[in-house]
């Protein structure tokens, strides 16, 4: 394959995978980019075809031990002529040693089960214009910016395997964004963030000690811009998050499943109502 490279795309490449990703339906976030390159700046690789962009993969390490693989995309012109596999084995040549996980559409899961991955749950996007909820006594929603950091931070660590402040922080405090932390005699009892897109504004993550209060913060968030839909990625691995998607009103529109090449974190499966980031983890 004469003149194709892959290098380590700039901050503003990550603008163009959003674009990228935009275009297959994704609906990724208009500020995630943000986030994503401070996550680690090395982790999103670009292949390039007489200097021009045609394929992607982020590959995000976390920590030591953990990483976490998306925006697996080549051009849809140049499909099947092998720029992808290429992008692919350099994006997991740099997850060596790490057990990495990813959120694999449908029509990519057998291909990433041949690759050394295996389903751990299904992941469904619920979307719609939720009511509110009556938060639950006891319970006070705060903004979540006027939270110390480290407090999330170490509430985070209940929902995901690894370290992740890099990412977290702009993830939260992004001037586009709105967070909300639930906070029930001092100590915090969930989160969530909703983020502006181009169809419906994205919630995630939702973390919350119980259907009640993950209903009062997707409730709250969906009000602070009244008409808008919203969508919430909501794992399959909770029953209780479903069954809140569906009490909502909010209806199924896309598919993909939390796929490891190891075994399976442990984690707060009971708190876990909505996914931060398809694409991060």
């Amino acid at each position: 394959m004469p003149n194709f490279e892959i290098t380590i795309a700039s901050a503003d490449d990550l603008a163009l995978l959003t674009e990228w990703a935009h275009e297959e339906g994704w609906n990724p976030g208009l500020t995630d980019r943000h986030a994503f390159h401070a996550a680690d700046p090395h982790g999103f690789l670009m292949g390039r075809l007489d200097g021009e962009p045609v394929s992607c993969v982020s590959v995000v390490r976390y920590g030591s031990g953990f990483g976490f693989l998306g925006f697996y995309l080549v051009r849809p012109h140049l499909r099947g002529q092998g720029y992808g596999i290429r992008t692919w084995r350099a994006g997991m040549e740099r997850m060596a040693g790490r057990n990495v996980g990813l959120d694999g559409v449908v029509a990519q899961q057998d291909n990433y089960r041949k690759s050394g991955f295996r389903s751990a749950w299904t992941t469904m996007r619920y979307e719609g214009l939720p009511p509110a909820r009556p938060v639950p006594d006891g319970v006070v929603l705060v903004d979540g910016r006027s939270v110390a950091f480290d407090r999330l931070a170490a509430y985070d660590r209940r929902f995901f395997p690894a370290e992740r402040d890099s990412f977290l922080a702009p993830w939260i405090a992004h001037p586009t964004r709105v967070s909300l932390a639930a906070v029930r005699d001092g100590e915090l009892c969930g989160l969530a963030v909703t983020r502006p897109c181009r169809a419906a504004s994205r919630i995630g993550p939702v973390y919350a000690e119980s259907p009640e209060v993950a209903g009062a913060l997707v409730g709250a968030l969906a009000a602070a811009d009244p008409g808008v839909p919203v969508a919430v990625d909501v794992p399959d691995v909770n029953p209780a998050a479903v069954r809140l998607a569906e009490e909502l009103g909010l209806s199924p529109s896309f598919e993909t499943a939390r796929m490891y090449t190891g075994p399976v974190p442990e984690f707060d499966r009971p708190g876990l109502f909505g996914v931060t980031s398809l694409e991060l983890g």
